[in-house]
């Protein structure tokens, strides 16, 4: 009953974490250093304008703590509200997204990358978590039209 692989982590994938492997640690102090492409992505979301380019002046930081599957992401954005998600990796929850539409957000291990898929009414795209090396973190987006942006982040502490 496993067959192709899809977004929905697959039965195979959860049950190879048994094997003692720990998942990776995302928990630190994570401040945006780049974007990459993020300008494109936010168009493809219908983001209008000056949402966008207040966007790019943003500083954003990630504080996080996670013990194994459980993750505490606290998003502080200067001039921005924050958000605060908490969530076990491999359920989901619910927060609004830039266009002011309320996601379904559901989330999964991919390898030692946290997968998310986020999908409101008028839209859906992916955010991939990754740990490049113990000092950055690099989030992946992807449109739902195809268009790729990172968000490059360095640890502070």
């Amino acid at each position: 009953f496993l067959h192709h692989h899809s977004f929905s982590c697959s039965l195979a994938q959860s049950l190879s974490l048994t094997d003692n492997t720990m998942p990776a640690n995302f928990a630190g102090h994570w401040k945006l250093e780049k974007s990459e492409h993020f300008d494109s992505f936010l168009e493809e979301m219908n983001v209008g304008l000056l949402k966008r380019k207040a966007a790019k002046l943003v500083s954003s930081e990630h504080i996080i703590k996670q013990e194994g599957d459980n993750m505490d992401v606290n998003v502080v954005a200067t001039g921005q509200k924050g958000k605060h998600q908490v969530y076990t990796v491999g359920g989901s929850f619910t927060e609004s997204e830039i266009n002011g539409e309320e996601a379904e957000v559901s989330t999964c291990w991919e390898g030692d990358c946290i997968m998310e898929k986020h999908k409101t009414p008028s839209l859906e795209y992916t955010l991939k978590r990754e740990l490049q090396d113990d000092n950055t973190m690099v989030l992946h987006l992807e449109s739902p039209k195809g268009t790729k942006a990172r968000r490059i982040y360095k640890k502070v502490e």
